[in-house]
């Protein structure tokens, strides 16, 4: 028995082991195309080409950053403009949503929660001439705020989804205990849910902001003026027509990039909690 017990640790080891020879050889994968941005970032013009792109900087400058930086400085801060209200929105009307649907069962709520996911299935370029129709109706074609209510829109099924699934693991009790006392139900949510959602506004906040600061289709279609569009669309601008500027290119990449890798490595750790949360209820 002892020598059983023995073998099967001494096999869990060595599983544990390859596992993290097999990890640090896949590191150089996820590093590589890192290295080639940040190498070509500080090089010059002249030396930023395909052909040397392996290589490190002969004579490091920051000329690339600060060009690819004044191109793109305005888009950037339209990025911001739209990406706050709308993580911030689509994920309180998000969070009400999953309340609703976790804690108060009522006819055809499953078959509505059905019809809501569905729009988590819909290709981005089926609905983009109705889009563009109904902002143009409203008068916020072109304009940052439609664009933000775009990415609202096609936020909500998936925040409904993320926290439907974190208030499952609540106990019901308090939702109970809160109406005998006398709360309704957004007292309820106001007062006794929504300070137990943090761990839930940190996942849908952080998977939101990656795609809404991500997205090119929507940005470039919705507005068509260079000023106006987040920085996504305007990093296009920077390839050119007839020549790239590598370094530039990729300095404006590195940039674009910057906010969500900074925002990962501070609320990393946060975002994993966030995802076992209720796991084990």
């Amino acid at each position: 028995m002892s020598n059983s017990i023995q073998n099967s640790v001494g096999s869990s080891r060595l599983s544990r082991r390859v596992q993290f020879v097999i990890l640090c050889g896949l590191i150089p994968l996820f590093l590589i195309p890192f290295y080639v941005v940040l190498s070509a970032s500080f090089k010059s013009s002249s030396q930023a080409d395909v052909s040397t792109m392996w290589q490190l900087p002969t004579t490091w400058t920051t000329t690339g950053i600060e060009q690819a930086w004044q191109a793109l400085k305005g888009n950037f801060t339209n990025s911001i403009i739209m990406v706050i209200p709308a993580v911030v929105i689509s994920s309180l009307i998000g969070s009400l949503n999953g309340f609703i649907l976790s804690k108060y069962k009522f006819k055809y709520s499953n078959l509505l929660f059905t019809i809501m996911l569905v729009g988590m299935f819909i290709p981005y370029q089926t609905i983009l001439i109705p889009m563009v129709n109904f902002l143009q109706t409203i008068n916020l074609y072109g304009t940052i705020p439609g664009l933000t209510l775009v990415h609202i829109i096609y936020g909500i099924p998936i925040t409904s989804l993320m926290f439907r699934n974190f208030y499952v693991s609540i106990p019901k009790a308090i939702v109970e205990a809160a109406a005998i006392d006398g709360a309704g139900l957004f007292k309820t949510f106001t007062k006794i849910i929504l300070p137990l959602s943090i761990p839930g506004f940190v996942v849908a906040g952080l998977f939101q902001f990656t795609n809404i600061w991500n997205d090119f289709l929507f940005g470039i279609v919705t507005i068509p003026n260079p000023t106006m569009q987040p920085v996504t669309a305007a990093l296009n601008n920077l390839s050119g027509t007839q020549t790239v500027d590598w370094n530039v290119l990729m300095a404006g990449s590195l940039i674009t990039a910057l906010p969500t890798a900074l925002i990962y490595l501070l609320l990393g750790r946060y975002y994993i909690q966030g995802l076992t949360a209720g796991s084990v209820k």
